[in-house]
């Protein structure tokens, strides 16, 4: 599946703490219909400094240097290397709407809103706890799939759906089902890892319980240290090599970029396709 850069607003100030490598026991977060979480298992986050590969666009044995990779969750987790599950959260899969109750997709004047960038994705209606315990029933068994599959963790996209909503949805609205996505994931032994939504990263971490940072292109838009303050060296970082502003080298020598960074092509092809890009900082 090809990428969807999600940015906006300005870096945060204030740093956050930061949290330590290894396992980790999962914060609290209040359960659907109030009804009790099960216990939380344990879970790693992504190695610090590790060098990363983006495989949404297809699945591929991964360069020797690498040690994390995301893929979808149709896909299965990469050998040898911490793995992270795509899931899209908030809004439905290219081929998947009419899976999906009417009702749960967000409406205006009887049509269902689309995200403007991405026609084949509708966005889901987060509007209430009823809804939202619903959305949370579809998404999290797709948790459970990347944790039996064998992921170690797992990105929640579009998080800012409420952004292309005009004004039907809140990031309280979000936030509420984001914090029962995360629970769900620490509780199948997943690390969970906040995608895009710079502006978000600190109520993100401190209320939803996100572990971690997934990000595109924060070094070409200034935006890497809303999530190191946050998230210290657990942000992983995909540059795009269609809108770089100056060579890739510079931006992995430039202080401000976290050490997790690759260089991908739009796209997210594999190493057979000609528009096919992969490079790295070491």
């Amino acid at each position: 599946m090809p990428t969807r850069t999600r940015r906006g607003g300005t870096p945060l100030a204030a740093a956050m703490l930061v949290l330590a490598l290894g396992g980790c026991a999962a914060p609290a977060a209040p359960p659907a219909s109030g009804e009790s979480s099960a216990p939380a298992a344990s879970f790693s986050l992504p190695p610090s400094g590790a060098t990363p590969d983006y495989q949404l666009g297809g699945a591929y044995e991964p360069a020797s240097e690498v040690g994390i990779v995301g893929r979808d969750r149709s896909a299965e987790p990469a050998e040898g290397v911490y793995s992270i599950c795509y899931v899209n959260g908030f809004q439905t899969q290219p081929d998947e709407l009419d899976s999906w109750p009417r009702d749960l997709l967000l409406q205006s004047d009887g049509e269902v809103i689309f995200d403007p960038d991405w026609p084949d994705e509708a966005l889901l209606d987060t509007s209430t706890a009823e809804r939202r315990d619903r959305i949370a029933a579809t998404v999290i068994p797709w948790i459970e799939g990347c944790a039996d599959a064998g992921f170690d963790a797992v990105e929640f996209d579009n998080l800012d759906s409420y952004t292309r909503s005009d004004g039907a949805l809140s990031f309280d609205d979000n936030l509420a089902l984001a914090t029962l996505l995360v629970d769900a994931a620490h509780t199948a032994g997943l690390a969970a890892g906040q995608k895009n939504t710079a502006e978000d990263a600190a109520v993100l971490h401190e209320q939803a319980g996100f572990d971690f940072a997934v990000t595109e292109e924060c070094a070409v838009y200034a935006e890497c240290g809303a999530y190191t303050a946050v998230y210290g060296d657990h942000v992983i970082d995909i540059e795009y090599a269609d809108e770089l502003p100056r060579p890739f080298a510079e931006m992995c020598a430039d202080h401000d970029s976290p050490a997790s960074m690759v260089l991908r092509d739009r796209d997210l092809v594999t190493p057979t396709d000609d528009d096919y890009v992969f490079e790295t900082c070491r």
